[in-house]
């Protein structure tokens, strides 16, 4: 049976002056407008097509992609306004995708960009889109691990950090400490997963925990440390936005890599900051009482 507001994949029944006639199953036949037939397609071939209404609500079917499909979120643009039943968005479809007035989550004008959720509407089966986004999220915890990547998409900043969709499905969040430059609302990501808190919440990261995080990090500031002369004026009390300024990267990030450069006695860790180890294991570092960080023996 045809999926309506997804992808699927039907078979040409016939062939007539609108176009191919699909099997829908118990939809019935569905029409797939000339405009798209692909070349050389004929009866009995099975075509990747997108299921949806068109302007006097009959099954159709396209060859185009769709911004999102139903179940998935999207950031879309609204670029039309009816005040008795909503906002219409551009989902990349010759029709225009319907935000209804009772699921907007505030006045929408056309211009404006809004993140929303694709949905079939239980009451007329039309595709509708939500902006009212808890009501969709599950807040299960998931199966997610440690260090697991995932897709994101950005939507909205608190005094903590940004507001993120995890693989369509849950809510994350990614910590303005960790981070080295302004997310956009909308905006999609890679980032991997921190940890799944009990409520279901998800603490994530753009940068790889652990070694598969520091090790090509260490070699990124190892090569601006050589290219400096052999010495920088950063050490662990130096402010972050001087780190973030000049390594991309959180303070954090930073001090993990320096000690993985210190134990590996590349680096020597000085009150001015930091230098090259001289060649040969002279000036293998030690440990000063104390101080949290490594000195070369003089």
């Amino acid at each position: 049976m045809a999926l309506l507001g997804k992808r699927n994949q039907l078979t040409v029944v016939r062939t007539a002056p609108p176009g191919f006639y699909l099997d829908g199953g118990t939809h019935g036949e569905i029409l797939l407008p000339g405009r798209y037939i692909p070349s050389g397609a004929v009866p009995g071939d099975t075509l990747d097509v997108f299921v949806y209404r068109d302007s006097e609500d009959r099954l159709v079917a396209t060859k185009e992609t769709p911004c999102a499909v139903v179940g998935e979120f999207a950031f879309l643009q609204v670029v039309s306004v009816n005040p008795r039943i909503g906002v219409f968005l551009d989902r990349g479809l010759d029709k225009d995708l319907l935000l209804p007035r009772r699921e907007q989550g505030r006045p929408l004008r056309p211009g404006d960009r809004v993140v929303v959720r694709i949905a079939v509407d239980e009451k007329s089966d039309r595709i509708i889109a939500s902006a009212r986004l808890n009501r969709w999220l599950n807040l299960t915890p998931p199966g997610y691990v440690e260090d697991q990547p995932v897709r994101l998409l950005i939507t909205g900043e608190t005094p903590l950090g940004y507001n993120a969709i995890v693989e369509h499905a849950h809510r994350g969040l990614l910590y303005h400490s960790d981070l080295t430059c302004r997310l956009l609302v909308g905006q999609q990501l890679n980032g991997y997963v921190r940890a799944v808190r009990a409520d279901g919440k998800i603490d994530l990261t753009l940068n790889r925990a652990g070694y598969r995080r520091i090790a090509p990090l260490k070699e990124q500031i190892f090569a601006t440390l050589k290219a400096s002369g052999g010495r920088m004026p950063y050490h662990d009390n130096s402010p972050p936005e001087e780190i973030r300024a000049t390594f991309g990267v959180s303070k954090k990030a930073f001090k993990q890599a320096i000690g993985a450069l210190y134990r590996d006695h590349r680096i020597l860790i000085e009150p001015s900051g930091i230098r090259t180890a001289p060649a040969g294991g002279e000036g293998k570092p030690i440990r000063e009482k104390g101080t949290g960080w490594g000195r070369a023996r003089k």
